[in-house]
């Protein structure tokens, strides 16, 4: 009996004396490019007889991936390697190779039992280049006075930081050439804040990257005339020209004394868009004739409104070039060197009226 309760109190004294195990180092902050190489060390005291496992934390997910126990691999993956030191009781997982999916909170856990885990984690952050989320403005169609916003989000590590330019580095309607932050609002568009703006994300990790975001601005036609007067001969082409700017492009018409004009033997229309904004309209009369001496109107209409402009045709006695051009070889003052008949019967007019003027 006595040495049964000296066999007992022995085994009793073992379990007193067995210490609970512990956690006494794990790895610092790793951050590292892709396609390195990173160690990451957990050394635990007196874990001898419990199982310690590295499991993957998925931050977006959740989701837990087992990578070892004990002195094992549980995943298949020939980047991860595992080494256990006897010596100091440390177990190192090697990850080669680098992945951005790699980059993770990585636990080392003890497990005492199936509800009891001893943990101490470590995160590894992969240095990403940026990349512009889904979630950014693409493009955007406003009228003139309307507020707009433009968004732009990236993902990467370090944290990629956003500014705002435009095409040509024109100003900005905030201010300046460059705006930095997520969000450039602009409380009231104007049509000359149309075009390009450029989203540009960097990290200093490669060379960054940008999206293109197109901003259009609905206004009403603007109508410009370089020459609201035009001279021209009798029996010759004259042409009068008007330049729109509107967005959507305007629908452009000419009138004569309220009437609307149409291409026909006696009028030519027609119209040069250089682009979505802009359109050069132009009214040819062909061999002008002592009636279409006037008033001419350039009228260009949108769904924001409508704008005209008048033009003025009035006679003159030499004709004009251009259009009145033909085969003829004219001069600075636009006056034929050599031409028909009535052109050079108007120069020996003219050249008669001078003389006369040198003499009296």
């Amino acid at each position: 009996m006595k040495f049964i309760i000296l066999i007992a109190a022995a085994f009793i004294q073992s379990i007193t004396c067995q210490r609970a195990p512990t956690i006494s180092y794990i790895s610092q902050e790793q951050i590292k490019d892709i396609g390195g190489t990173v160690e990451l060390q957990c050394s635990v005291q007196y874990g001898q007889e419990y199982p310690v496992l590295w499991v993957k934390m998925d931050k977006q997910t959740g989701d837990q991936t087992p990578i070892s126990s004990k002195t094992s691999l549980i995943i298949r993956d020939s980047r991860f390697a595992l080494r256990f030191d006897t010596a100091t009781a440390t177990y190192t997982l090697q990850i080669k190779d680098i992945q951005e999916t790699d980059a993770a909170r990585y636990e080392c856990q003890v497990l005492i039992s199936v509800n009891n885990r001893i943990r101490a984690s470590v995160e590894l952050q992969v240095r990403r280049a940026p990349f512009i989320s889904d979630n950014s403005t693409r493009a955007v169609v406003a009228s003139e006075g309307e507020p707009i916003t433009l968004e732009c989000y990236a993902s990467g590590y370090p944290a990629p930081r956003i500014s705002w330019r435009r095409e040509n580095n024109a100003i900005l309607p905030t201010g300046g050439s460059i705006y930095r932050g997520n969000v450039l609002k602009i409380p009231a568009v104007r049509k000359e804040d149309r075009g390009t703006y450029y989203c540009v994300a960097d990290n200093s990790v490669g060379r960054g990257t940008r999206r293109n975001i197109n901003v259009e601005v609905e206004f009403a036609p603007v109508i410009t005339v370089s020459r609201p007067r035009e001279g021209q001969a009798l029996q010759f082409d004259a042409d009068l020209k008007c330049h729109v700017e509107g967005y959507p492009s305007p629908a452009i018409t000419w009138l004569q004394n309220g009437v609307e004009l149409s291409s026909n033997q006696h009028y030519i229309i027609s119209q040069f868009a250089t682009a979505d904004e802009y359109t050069d309209a132009t009214l040819r009369i062909v061999t002008v004739e002592k009636r279409q001496y006037g008033e001419y109107v350039c009228r260009a209409n949108n769904k924001l409104g409508t704008r005209e402009a008048k033009l003025e045709l009035y006679e003159t006695i030499i004709p004009v070039c251009p259009p009145a051009c033909g085969q003829a070889k004219y001069g600075t003052g636009a006056i034929p060197v050599s031409s028909g008949p009535l052109i050079a019967l108007v120069m020996l007019t003219v050249a008669l009226y001078k003389n006369f003027n040198a003499k009296y």
